[in-house]
């Protein structure tokens, strides 16, 4: 057995404890300070846009109103950037909510998240008062059946046309059971997000 001189020992005793706390302390990208995607969620439900270019339309229930998800399939993971483009169609999930004339979607694998106000008159969508583009409206044709959101645009130049480009690449699948025993018995296929 071997000792080690007393220098070498002084160093190793502060080295080794140091190394040690490095290891322990390291990250693996999800922080214990970070809060969750559901906590993220949940504080942007309760939050309400700001009226940048349009009055906020008065709180009443409207034919798309309910929360809807989306899986976007992609074969490279993103890229860690701190100035990506706002609504690029990043893989993962994806959620989109419409609720009494607030719109709110996140994107749960990079946390990226917003609000705006929307009108719907008959089967066309505006969308305002969104922080990434608040002098632009964003005018869409939506269709509801089978339990799924069909978007398409009219004229959204939102975010170079990212917005448009990633509301309207998938149908948003609704998170609401489509009849009220589905509902009490869970027997219906529930989209992935719908529980957070």
């Amino acid at each position: 057995m071997k000792i080690i001189s007393g220098e070498k020992s002084r160093v190793l005793n502060i080295v080794v404890p140091m190394v040690a706390l490095i290891f322990l302390t390291a990250s693996d990208g999800s922080s214990a300070g970070e809060p969750s995607s559901s906590a993220i969620w949940s504080e942007l439900l309760q939050r309400s846009p700001f009226p940048f270019r349009m009055p906020l339309p008065p709180p009443s229930a409207t034919p798309i109103d309910g929360t809807y998800t989306k899986f976007e399939t992609k074969e490279t993971p993103p890229v860690p950037c701190r100035r990506c483009p706002d609504y690029a169609p990043e893989g993962g999930l994806w959620k989109l909510n419409f609720n009494k004339g607030v719109f709110r979607i996140f994107h749960t694998v990079t946390g990226w998240k917003d609000i705006g106000s929307y009108r719907v008159s008959g089967n066309q969508l505006t969308l305002a008062n969104d922080p990434v583009c608040h002098e632009l409206f964003g005018v869409y044709q939506w269709k509801l059946g089978e339990g799924k959101l069909f978007l398409i645009a009219v004229e959204d130049k939102c975010a170079i046309g990212l917005r448009a480009m990633n509301l309207i690449k998938l149908p948003w699948l609704s998170c609401q059971p489509p009849s009220i025993e589905a509902a009490v018995t869970g027997h219906w296929p529930k989209p992935a997000g719908c529980d957070e």
